[in-house]
């Protein structure tokens, strides 16, 4: 996988936290509950320096000469959340389309997202011409939010999806080719861009668009693994979704939401080491927040949303409205389906990403949809560790993120710091002390924040 970064050696490691004597002093957590991505350490300490972890445990002599030493007693530690399917840039307040891809909004989005632990994203797809510049600038810069990989405009299907008008594409940033020859030339053009990752829209949208042919995505999947690249592939139904798997499409970027998933499916997946991530808040989003309006009321979710969202929410006509709809049995049978899914080939062994498409439409809110996305993990028979290994070091390597996903010696120090213990209830991701990014504390608690965000 490009950009794979090797993990330093505990000498190289050991060796940079004693470094030069003009370098910051190091930082010492002391006294918190850890879970590393895998397992839970129990009480500890770590110890922080330059963007790193420099040990576990109580810190040799010449660490804790001059440290900052910060109490987290009664704190829970672990790694900051990585999501592999996001998108930034798409909104402003209730609306949505490609005039908002711009540096400030990318920003805004990306500060968000490390305001609510996650510190590392993958935007698939519908990324503008300016997502390289943008992505360059905030990668090294803790201040300007998560780090940001992901698949630029990515590959879509002509006249189809990601449906341009529905979609708010004005200037319609996503390749799409006609042609298998074209399909090959749209990869290149991507790696060219130095993308992370190559995103391809699989899907009719239940029969209102035509859907890529075969062809064209297998000559970009062969393309792309010729340059070392990973393919994610956006599915709703079984049908596509094995013929990519066929194809040998490394990441299904949705959950199968029409048919129970088929045993020789699970079990080409689980052989493959394809990567499955469920995004089973995507459909739930449509309506989640009309049947909860208590919900807003608590600030974890009312200082994620827009001004103007949590005004139109809080609206009873427009409540009505929305009960009244006839797409929320569609999403509700979508959602249980997709949970249905998501078990079996959890229980199979399959390799499990996290992702919401948070910030693709106003009702996908970013970070909160990260945290009901854990909760509905549980519901499909995750532990609450379980579930966090998903988005922590199983989310990592989803992208061959070597150094992040885990409390290790060497690692990035991105770390979600907790005031309850999420293994106890996994609820408790939501109880937010702080966040640190490439060893700053860069977030504090969410009820300190203000009540919204955005350029409404």
């Amino acid at each position: 996988m490009r950009r794979s970064l090797r993990l330093p050696t505990l000498f190289t490691a050991l060796v940079a936290a004693c470094g030069a004597a003009n370098a910051a002093p190091p930082i010492i957590l002391d006294n918190a509950r850890v879970f590393d991505g895998e397992r839970d350490l129990g009480i500890t300490t770590l110890t922080l320096r330059d963007e790193r972890i420099a040990h576990i445990g109580p810190p040799p002599p010449a660490l804790a000469k001059g440290a900052k030493r910060i109490d987290y007693q009664g704190k829970v530690i672990l790694p900051g959340l990585v999501s592999n399917h996001i998108h930034v840039g798409n909104t402003d307040g209730l609306e949505h389309g490609d005039r908002f891809y711009t540096r400030d909004h990318v920003v805004r989005d990306l500060q968000q997202f490390q305001r609510y632990g996650i510190t590392t994203v993958t935007a698939l797809g519908m990324n503008g011409a300016a997502f390289p510049a943008i992505r360059a600038e905030v990668r090294d810069q803790p201040a300007l939010g998560a780090q940001l990989y992901g698949a630029g405009g990515g590959i879509g299907a002509a006249a189809g999806a990601p449906p341009a008008n529905t979609m708010g594409l004005e200037h319609d940033p996503v390749a799409r080719p006609t042609t298998p020859d074209q399909a090959r030339a749209a990869v290149r053009a991507q790696q060219q861009a130095g993308v992370d990752v190559i995103k391809l829209w699989v899907d009719d949208l239940g029969g209102r668009f035509p859907m890529m042919a075969p062809p064209i995505y297998r000559a970009a999947i062969d393309e792309a693994h010729q340059h070392q690249l990973k393919v994610a592939a956006h599915i709703h139904d079984q049908a596509p979704a094995a013929d990519l798997v066929a194809a040998g499409v490394d990441i299904i970027a949705h959950g199968i939401r029409d048919t129970p998933v088929a045993p020789a499916l699970v079990s080409a997946m689980r052989d493959k080491g394809v990567w499955y991530i469920p995004t089973v808040n995507i459909d739930e989003a449509n309506y989640l927040y009309v049947e909860n309006p208590q919900w807003l009321q608590q600030p974890f979710l009312a200082n994620a949303l827009p001004a103007a969202v949590r005004e139109r929410w809080q609206q009873p006509q427009w409540q009505q409205q929305q009960l009244a709809g006839d797409g929320i049995p569609k999403a509700r049978a979508s959602v249980a389906m997709n949970l249905r899914n998501l078990r079996t080939l959890h229980e199979a062994g399959v390799n499990i990403g996290f992702g919401t498409d948070a910030g693709a439409m106003p009702q996908r809110v970013i970070g909160f949809a990260e945290h009901r996305e854990l909760e509905l993990m549980t519901q499909a028979g995750f532990t609450p560790a379980q579930a966090l290994q998903v988005a922590t070091a199983d989310a990592a390597r989803v992208l061959g993120l070597e150094d992040r996903g885990r409390i290790a010696v060497g690692r990035r120090a991105d770390l979600l710091v907790l005031g309850a213990n999420p293994l106890d209830d996994i609820r408790n991701s939501r109880r937010i002390d702080a966040v640190w990014q490439a060893g700053q504390q860069v977030a504090g608690p969410i009820e300190a924040s203000s009540a919204g965000y955005g350029h409404d």
